[in-house]
């Protein structure tokens, strides 16, 4: 891609309305645009980022046979009332149609996919089964902020799985748990991530947040300082010890949450009359898991984690682009050059961005290089052709270092 042609503009100052470090870089840098309050357009690099998250995901999702769908956005009022959650989910954005028919945009899609499963499972011989999307969720928050961090609309992979036994459903649940960490690890905020015990609702003592920590976030977790269990601030005050090894020392940290699982046992197979024959043809209740990811939040709080001072520092696994070549000065050997090394790491399917501008200034360059936040910075300049060279810099790293051309292509391979 060349910079100059890029859909989107670098902003020098920081906006007075910023609430968090990952919405202030994204959107200087030019990654994400405000259109209302919770609402965001996505621009080249932020799609690309976006794009690279959901890629991640999805190829952990079909490990653990999961099946990709697509389900509407727009939903009938019908089947919200049958869950009785029309009245009772505050967040549930509600809309009118032709003839005063009412629809709900969804935040969530148990109420789509119970009854879809019901027209596929019959027997014991369906199941287990799992169905994934990534959709667009929408959802009514009394307040939407920190960026991309809370929104009302917002992208999402929701897994839902379905199952005889109980046995079943625990199984797949912990092997979810550690897709989810593994997903996480991929992504580059690992470290930062914990697995954190929450409430569990009616059919199961906890649930599982993955809630990665950040001083941006609005949650508070407990982290047992023995075997690193967390639990969420409301489980805290139901146990002074760990729940897991007994230990009593916590350290609190504020986090946000990335990631949910949650064993659904038979909440929206019993309103939707989702059954199966067992192997004595007896019909009984499916059972049910669902395990959600919000993409947008995931980059919001991969920006929250992995940054400095001067900008964005993107781990090489979701990067929009590899590398960052930038050419400085007047001589028009150094452009033909940087130019004929951007068709070469094209041709190599090296993923690079080049910043062809020559109405910037060096200073101007390194600082806009810097707030984007790609893995490497590669500098072509009269100083490194003397040397038949390119100056190279990792964004993680403070030094820099000449390589020659010819070794370029196998060091960022």
């Amino acid at each position: 891609m060349l910079q100059s042609k890029l859909f989107s503009k670098t902003i020098k100052n920081r906006a007075g309305e910023i609430e968090s470090v990952s919405h202030d870089l994204l959107t200087r840098a030019g990654y994400i645009d405000q259109l209302m309050a919770g609402v965001y357009s996505y621009l080249p690099l932020g799609f690309l980022v976006l794009k690279n998250i959901e890629n991640i995901i999805r190829k952990n999702m079909q490990a653990v046979d999961g099946q990709e769908i697509l389900m509407p956005a727009l939903n009938p009022k019908e089947n919200w009332e049958k869950t009785g959650r029309w009245n009772s989910l505050d967040i549930l954005f509600k809309l009118k149609g032709d003839g005063e028919k009412d629809y709900a945009l969804a935040p969530t899609h148990e109420e789509v996919v119970s009854p879809l499963a019901k027209k596929i499972i019959l027997s014991y011989k369906d199941l287990p089964m799992y169905a994934f999307q990534f959709q667009t969720k929408f959802r009514n928050e009394l307040r939407a902020k920190s960026g991309i961090l809370r929104t009302r609309e917002f992208l999402m992979k929701d897994l839902y799985s379905f199952h005889a036994t109980q046995e079943d459903l625990e199984k797949y649940y912990e092997k979810l748990a550690k897709v989810y960490s593994n997903i996480f690890k991929e992504c580059g905020i690992g470290k930062f991530t914990f697995r954190t015990l929450a409430s569990g609702g009616s059919f199961s003592k906890y649930s599982d947040e993955f809630q990665t920590i950040t001083p941006a976030g609005e949650d508070i977790i407990y982290i047992c300082q023995k075997c690193k269990t967390a639990i969420n601030k409301e489980i805290k005050a139901e146990n002074t010890k760990c729940p897991k090894c007994g230990n009593e020392n916590f350290e609190e940290k504020k986090s946000i949450e990335v990631g949910n699982i949650f064993k659904l046992g038979t909440k929206y197979s019993e309103p939707f009359d989702l059954k199966f024959k067992d192997k004595d043809g007896k019909e009984n209740n499916v059972l049910m898991g669902c395990y959600g990811i919000g993409l947008s939040r995931l980059l919001g709080a991969i920006a929250e984690v992995n940054n400095d001072k001067n900008g964005l520092i993107w781990p090489k696994s979701i990067a929009p682009f590899l590398a960052h070549l930038i050419f400085i000065g007047e001589d028009k050997k150094v452009k033909a050059t940087a130019s004929k090394i951007y068709q070469e790491l094209k041709k190599n399917k090296i993923s690079v961005l080049y910043d062809d501008r020559q109405d910037k200034s060096v200073g101007e360059k390194f600082a806009e290089a810097d707030l984007i936040g790609l893995p490497f910075r590669i500098v072509v300049s009269e100083k490194t052709l003397k040397l038949n060279s390119v100056e190279i810099k990792e964004r993680n790293k403070t030094t820099a270092k000449l390589v020659k051309i010819k070794d370029l292509i196998k060091l960022l391979k």
